[in-house]
């Protein structure tokens, strides 16, 4: 099936074998907190909070650093291609130590690290904003309160340190990346004020220069979220222009605008005015929410602008979803695998056709390719890859997972 399918995209002009070292080589940043719903190892660590929320109960979550390593672990064991793991503050090796999130250290960090070499995988790293006493009023680096500024601006600075170590030590560059919750549940009387204090607070955390072939630093937007409805300090438009002028990077999140607006649009105009993108591949649905990616139209949307754009080798792909009601190994895989399989039917467009039938005005021809395109069968390649990989094919990826509940998962109370 494979060299049938293989003949036929060539006679549209397709290097499939291309396609698949492309793909192979486009690593996707598994989000550590699917794992145990965001809960992280600090102690006495409490329940989610700054607007953050996870829905389910569902049995097997991970109470450990060696229980989500382990699941981790499995998951790449399910997924073709090389990743890498997207880790936040929250989940330090503290050895059961009260360290302050003002206080965390590279050495608190020191065995994910050597867990990640072990797997030959890379690292990026995010600074944990939320879930802290000093979040509870839903303000970190835009608060009036000056010590409360300090203690997020200390925090960020750190965690760009231990990103940067963890790059260093790995060969491969950590994106840190900046979010925080700022925002109000309803009408602020003077948004200027908020956002200058953010855009003075990033610029303290920016400060220090470190090496962009150890950490890249990336900012991510947010139109609204549970008890932020009226007003977020960072939004698109603020971190768009921040991003712009001093040249960052800039995160876009498919679950962090409006329901009916999708980031794919946005993507080649981001990439005109800043150096890097980084992605956050989610699933919004209805309101600010983040649902197992799946291969659905935005997402095969997202990774066809990246590779029609020619912005792979500007742009970090990573997932932020957080799903509880289902199999936590099946919500990493299924929403990584989807993510994969969109960037693949991408990868297997007849890019120098449709273009070329753009240009001359064809746009009959252009919509017939497009259209045609969906027909041939990827199916077969993405069956390929997964076996040159070494992980389950489609129908095999259930019956994996299922297994692993009931060895692993079951049994954890």
């Amino acid at each position: 099936m494979y060299n049938e399918a293989k003949q036929m995209y060539a006679s549209i002009g397709v290097d499939v074998e291309q396609a698949l070292t492309v793909l192979a080589e486009t690593p996707i940043s598994l989000h550590c907190w699917q794992g145990d719903d965001v809960v992280g190892f600090e102690e006495g660590a409490g329940a989610l909070g700054s607007g953050l929320a996870v829905t389910g109960n569902y049995p097997g979550k991970a109470r450990s650093i060696d229980e989500l390593r382990q699941d981790l672990e499995q998951v790449l064991g399910l997924l073709p291609g090389n990743h890498r793991l997207n880790l936040h503050a929250i989940y330090g090796d503290f050895g059961g130590q009260k360290v302050d999130r003002d206080a965390i250290e590279p050495e608190h960090f020191q065995s994910w690290i050597d867990w990640c070499k072990s797997q030959s995988i890379g690292m990026d790293f995010n600074p944990s904003n939320f879930s802290h006493p000093k979040a509870d009023d839903g303000l970190t680096l835009s608060s009036p309160d000056a010590g409360t500024r300090d203690f997020w601006i200390e925090h960020c600075k750190r965690s760009r340190r231990i990103a940067a170590e963890m790059g260093k030590q790995l060969g491969s560059p950590a994106v840190t990346n900046v979010w925080i919750p700022d925002g109000m549940k309803d009408l602020p009387a003077d948004r200027q004020s908020f956002r200058q204090r953010l855009s003075d607070s990033l610029d303290a955390i920016f400060a220090e220069g470190l090496d962009p072939a150890h950490n890249i630093d990336a900012v991510e937007c947010k139109l609204f979220g549970i008890g932020s409805e009226s007003f977020v300090v960072g939004s698109h438009e603020f971190y768009m222009g921040y991003a712009q002028k001093h040249q960052t990077a800039l995160c876009l999140d498919a679950g962090h605008f409006h329901p009916t607006e999708g980031i794919a649009d946005k993507i080649s105009s981001v990439l005109m005015y800043v150096p890097e993108l980084l992605l956050h591949v989610s699933r919004g649905v209805r309101w600010d929410s983040d649902h197992v990616v799946l291969f659905d139209d935005q997402t095969q949307a997202i990774m066809q602008e990246l590779v029609r754009c020619d912005a792979l080798p500007r742009t970090h792909i990573g997932l932020d979803f957080f799903d509880a009601s289902i199999n936590r190994i099946a919500a990493w895989t299924i929403g990584t695998r989807a993510a994969q399989k969109s960037l693949l039917l991408a990868l297997l467009e007849p890019r120098q056709a449709l273009r070329e039938a753009e240009l001359s005005g064809d746009y009959t021809t252009r919509l017939a390719l497009l259209e045609q395109a969906k027909a041939l069968p990827w199916s077969a390649v993405w069956a390929e890859f997964c076996q040159r990989n070494g992980a389950p094919g489609e129908l095999e990826l259930l019956g994996k997972v299922k297994d692993y509940e009931k060895s692993v998962l079951s049994k954890r109370a």
